[in-house]
């Protein structure tokens, strides 16, 4: 029977000093000061409620702080309370080329630039290395790397800009390559695939066998231009030709705007096939073998490596790889037509 049952029968509940409850009938004498020892009793409870209130209160909120700055360190990614450039020695300055190159990517231009014009600044970088690994990407991202390579190239005329590649620099890998003063390759890597492609499914038929009509109105004869669910047209293909002829022009420009004498004049250097370092030396397209290491220890005369590449934190590479976006990168795969170098 708790202590409310005991006080409806008439009980008179009460405590000694160790805590431990004892009652006696409603008629017996109470003792005096009770009501004041109540009171203090719950006094002392809201008291001791209160500050239990105020520990968790004070825990949680600790708790909030850390993880927002857990949740900033990893954003902001690298570098927040320390920096590499805190001797003054010269160093070489690394930027990475690595992976498809499209906007959005590691390898994107917005990323490459800035790496570039922020070694550029530098007051200790002797030499710059674009460390490329890459199978190429978007034409207009590679373009735009080029261009502005070069102008930076021109601004900084005392600073020299070498390109180095690892296992892979193909196609547009190779556009960003050819902006550099000199190439260099390990002896068993890939170069080349000079060339533009453009790739898609078709699903002609697919609908009708499951059952679905699709509906698909438009304003304009080409409007569903390389429609995937419809016939391939040959006035279609003839355009896409065409187009891929004029991004390839630009391309072997490039190209030849950035290599010069060096290129042998040899046809199949522009036809997508690709090469080994060896022979890339030999037709031109690289200048020798080599890695960043022996570039900057030989030729720029500082080892210390800086790597100048833009990094996302943690918490962006994360939400970058949820499952909404890996799904809609699996239909824009099979349903979107892509230009590619």
């Amino acid at each position: 029977m708790n202590d409310d049952q005991k006080w409806a029968r008439g009980e008179r509940v009460a405590h000694d000093d160790y805590g431990q409850g004892y009652r006696s009938s409603a008629r017996s004498e109470r003792r005096p000061g009770w009501e004041r020892s109540v009171i203090e009793k719950l006094a002392t409870e809201s008291i001791r409620e209160q500050r239990r209130s105020r520990r968790w209160g004070i825990f949680f909120k600790l708790l909030g702080f850390a993880y927002v700055a857990t949740a900033l360190l990893l954003a902001f990614g690298k570098g927040m309370f320390s920096s590499p450039f805190e001797e003054s020695k010269s160093h070489t300055a690394i930027i990475d080329v690595s992976g498809p190159i499209a906007a959005g990517k590691d390898a994107s231009a917005d990323r490459i630039i800035a790496g570039v014009k922020a070694a550029f600044e530098h007051e200790n970088t002797a030499g710059v290395i674009l460390r490329i690994n890459s199978p190429g990407g978007s034409p207009v991202q590679s373009g735009r790397v080029f261009d502005e390579v070069r102008r930076l190239r021109a601004e900084h005329e005392d600073i020299p800009l070498y390109a180095v590649i690892e296992d892979l620099c193909a196609s547009g890998g190779y556009y960003i390559a050819a902006a550099a003063d000199k190439i260099f390759a390990d002896k068993g890597s890939l170069v080349g695939s000079i060339g533009v492609r453009s790739g898609g499914f078709g699903f002609e038929g697919t609908l009708e066998k499951l059952g679905v009509e699709r509906r698909l109105i438009t304003s304009g004869n080409n409007k569903a231009f390389l429609d995937p669910f419809s016939p391939l047209k040959t006035e279609e293909v003839a355009h896409m030709e065409t187009l891929l002829a004029d991004i390839h022009e630009q391309f072997k420009s490039a190209v030849r705007e950035g290599r010069g004498d060096a290129l042998d004049d040899d046809p199949d250097i522009f036809s997508g096939l690709i090469w080994t370092g060896e022979q890339a030396v030999e037709n031109g397209l690289v200048d020798a073998i080599g890695s960043e290491m022996s570039v900057a220890r030989d030729i720029f005369d500082a080892e210390k490596l800086v790597n100048f590449t833009p990094v996302d934190g943690l918490l962006s590479q994360f939400t970058d790889n949820m499952g909404v976006r890996f799904v809609d990168r699996v239909v824009n795969q099979l349903t979107a037509l892509r230009i590619e170098h």
